[in-house]
């Protein structure tokens, strides 16, 4: 049975010896370093949910590729219900986390890859299926993290990939060796990547002929030579590095998010599951994207169940619990959501089986679910920053709170309700504070607007998928209009 535990995972992932830019300086040691460290513990948390009897069955699935059980973030989803259970999971581990986990989006690239793969194979002869269910068997009988890389640079937004000025600005085949490929580019905003023992890269958006260069798919170890890293920045990320805990927000998990270059990186064949067909470039796009945004619909529902709680807690530490126009706010907060995780659990238990045999989320309504994602955490941030009041952005530090002189005229003038601890409410109020404007809303706020694609991108399928012509056949019908 592949099932890690946290402390295990941990284990491998300093075994891979990786090095990263951060800051200015090349870091060697990542597991013991201050801003890497607390989005590791975020990784880890999804190995220790498969041990923990409460909720073990979420983070369960057995896989018929290794004919074991294995963690539900490697597995091909085998029915609806597998569908349902994996928004659950995501938003189990948001709430408990209240940041980002990091392993939905290999999780949600390797189903899309499974599902176009095999219908690449049957119409081209290729072999690309195969490949990539002896390498997904390997992925789980590890239970490895896989960073799924689809976002490119771009470069002018108004040029196809070929009409760069630099071809690297999306990530392409550079050389064909008779064993392999040499690819090189970069992928930008990868969450988790310092926290995954593998790549999975894919092409950012539908190719065309001509673009055949570009229209790569290919899993590559984290720790190839070639490839490099360089770490992103968050709001207010270096509290992570203060001696005081306090002001951290979160004080044991984070999020990460990292530029990752491949120079000129050698893929074997085997490792290889697209390679120029560009005609199935865009649906890879298009599956990828509608999983991933059915993920929203648990992951960011869980960091909001956080944030709800946090909001809740403060108004009565501030003792107004009990007004009216508090308890509406935070009504609303619980409805919008709950309207996102409605929308998660509905593309869920409509999905399809595949010709490859594994589950498709309903597009789309994956599609509303994102786009309500787009919106309804910046709604709710507001809404918890107007009741946790001004002190969000004027509260003193931690180390003056702990200092001889200031630290009891803080105590003295931020009491609140009675029997509240005032380096309680500085806890809670953090906490919100990181969610709405510090390091977390990267992933809650910021990552809520652009991952799995900006509004625009929903927007576009949505229509797409519609059916638009068949409502107004409908109503022709129904008014007798020819």
């Amino acid at each position: 049975m592949a099932l890690k535990t946290g402390k295990e995972y941990l284990k491998s992932i300093a075994e891979l010896d990786l090095q990263a830019h951060i800051m200015g300086q090349k870091v060697g040691d990542l597991p013991r370093h201050g801003l890497v460290a607390p989005s590791q513990e975020a990784v880890a948390f999804t190995f220790d949910g498969a041990h923990d009897p409460e909720a073990g069955s979420m983070f369960r699935a057995l896989s018929p590729l290794c004919n074991d059980e294995v963690n539900r973030f490697t597995h091909l989803h085998q029915s609806a219900e597998d569908l349902v259970k994996k928004v659950m999971m995501q938003r189990y581990c948001g709430t408990k986390t209240a940041c980002c986990f990091q392993r939905c989006v290999g999780l949600d690239a390797a189903n899309a890859i499974f599902s176009t793969t095999f219908e690449c194979d049957a119409k081209h002869g290729t072999s690309y299926h195969q490949r990539f269910k002896d390498y997904w068997r390997w992925v789980q009988q590890g239970d490895l993290v896989v960073d799924g890389a689809m976002t490119d640079p771009k470069g002018d937004r108004g040029k196809r990939p070929q009409d760069q000025a630099d071809p690297d600005l999306f990530l392409r085949v550079k050389e064909r060796r008779d064993n392999g490929v040499v690819i090189s580019g970069a992928k930008l905003h990868q969450t988790g990547m310092l926290n995954s023992h593998e790549i999975l890269v894919m092409p950012t958006l539908t190719m065309r002929p001509g673009e055949e260069a570009w229209a790569i798919c290919a899993a590559v170890p984290t720790n190839q030579p070639g490839v490099r890293y360089i770490y992103g920045r968050q709001a207010s990320d270096t509290r992570k590095l203060e001696t005081h805990r306090l002001d951290v927000g979160n004080p044991v998990y984070g999020g990460q998010e990292v530029m990752t270059v491949f120079e000129d990186v050698f893929v074997p064949y085997e490792r290889v599951f697209m390679d120029g067909e560009v005609d199935f470039s865009g649906a890879l796009v298009e599956r990828f994207a509608s999983y991933h945004r059915q993920s929203y619909g648990g992951c960011k529902v869980g960091v909001g169940d956080a944030l709800i709680g946090a909001t809740a807690l403060i108004a009565q530490m501030n003792g107004v619990a009990g007004a009216s126009h508090i308890r509406d706010k935070i009504v609303e907060m619980i409805h919008l959501n709950e309207t996102i995780y409605s929308c998660g659990i509905a593309c869920s238990a409509l999905g399809e089986r595949m010709p490859a045999g594994n589950f498709q989320v309903n597009l789309l309504l994956a599609n509303v679910c994102k786009l309500n994602v787009t919106r309804f955490p910046y709604e709710l941030a507001r809404l918890a920053t107007d009741i946790a009041g001004g002190l969000l952005g004027t509260m003193p530090s931690a180390a003056d709170l702990n200092d001889p002189v200031a630290g009891p005229y803080i105590k003295k003038y931020l009491a609140a309700a009675p029997g509240v601890e005032v380096v309680d409410r500085v806890k809670v109020l953090r906490l919100i504070e990181n969610l709405v404007a510090g390091a977390g809303a990267v992933g809650y706020l910021i990552e809520s607007m652009h991952g799995a694609g900006p509004p625009t991108a929903q927007r576009i399928m949505i229509a797409r998928q519609a059916n638009l012509e068949g409502k107004m056949a409908q109503v022709k019908s129904l008014l007798d209009i020819a």
